[in-house]
């Protein structure tokens, strides 16, 4: 927490990891700002940007980006945001990324990447951190696979998923503090294959269902395999991957497997 009071501007504050960016930065005192596409007052496509974006900026000190989107845009949405902020007199700007974007050759990553870059050319100070997949993320995958009697997963696989409200909980620690630059990556305290993960689904679930692995062709899956958005020297996260299932089912968390922050 800091004692300093400041105008605070998040953008995506109605998702996933936007909203708890959101409610943080208030509980501690700061004038926060939710922009996104449908919520008033400040309802904006930040691939188009518009006089209500000029509005939402206007006083602004820092802009914390959480705004994405799977479907493409993610760098036309940064640089609209960076011209603006700039003529708007942000002090600082907050993005967060994803570890891998520089090694695995996913289109969504690839855009990732770009609005990095166009983030880390925009004049403003700037301070990107990178994280592994959301635990959330992981769930919706395994939802998924675990509609049909038998559930495929990537063999040869892992994933190092991180609890959402540890990652709201560090860039509001970076949103409040001066221009870092790239910070460390934030990884989940544990590295787990596809396979572990499906199973830890399904016992906390009460389903049943045959786990299958399957070898995916093509590059993209080759990266995945070889790590490549992996970071097991950063395990810094502290909620396994049960300890968000049973939170999920309402279940109490005594006993957890967790891990200290590095």
């Amino acid at each position: 927490m800091t004692a300093t009071t400041t105008t605070i501007l998040v953008t995506g504050g109605t998702g996933t990891l936007g909203r708890l960016v959101t409610e943080r930065l208030r509980e501690e005192g700061h004038q926060v700002r939710v922009l996104s596409r449908h919520t008033q007052p400040y309802a904006v496509d930040l691939r188009e940007g518009g006089p209500v974006l000029d509005t939402a900026l206007d006083g602004v000190d820092t802009v914390v980006h959480c705004a994405t989107t799977l479907g493409g845009g993610d760098e036309k949405a940064a640089r609209v945001l960076v011209d603006a902020a700039r003529r708007a007199g942000v002090r600082h700007l907050v993005y967060i990324s994803i570890v891998g974007v520089d090694r695995v050759p996913l289109p969504y990553y690839r855009a990732k990447l770009g609005a990095e870059r166009i983030v880390e050319e925009s004049g403003p100070g700037w301070t990107i951190l990178r994280t592994t997949q959301f635990h959330d993320l992981v769930l919706r995958v395994l939802e998924a696979l675990a509609k049909t009697p038998v559930m495929l997963v990537p063999s040869g696989t892992s994933d190092q998923p991180i609890d959402v409200a540890e990652v709201a909980g560090r860039l509001c620690e970076l949103a409040v503090g001066e221009p870092a630059g790239r910070v460390p990556d934030m990884g989940g305290p544990e590295v787990r294959t596809f396979t572990d993960l499906a199973r830890a689904y399904l016992t906390a679930t009460g389903r049943r269902r045959a786990v299958l692995p399957v070898r995916l062709p093509g590059s993209t899956a080759a990266r995945f395999r070889a790590g490549g958005h992996l970071t097991p020297d950063r395990a810094v996260g502290r909620t396994s991957f049960e300890d968000f299932l049973a939170a999920r089912a309402g279940e109490p968390r005594a006993g957890a497997r967790t891990r200290r922050s590095a």
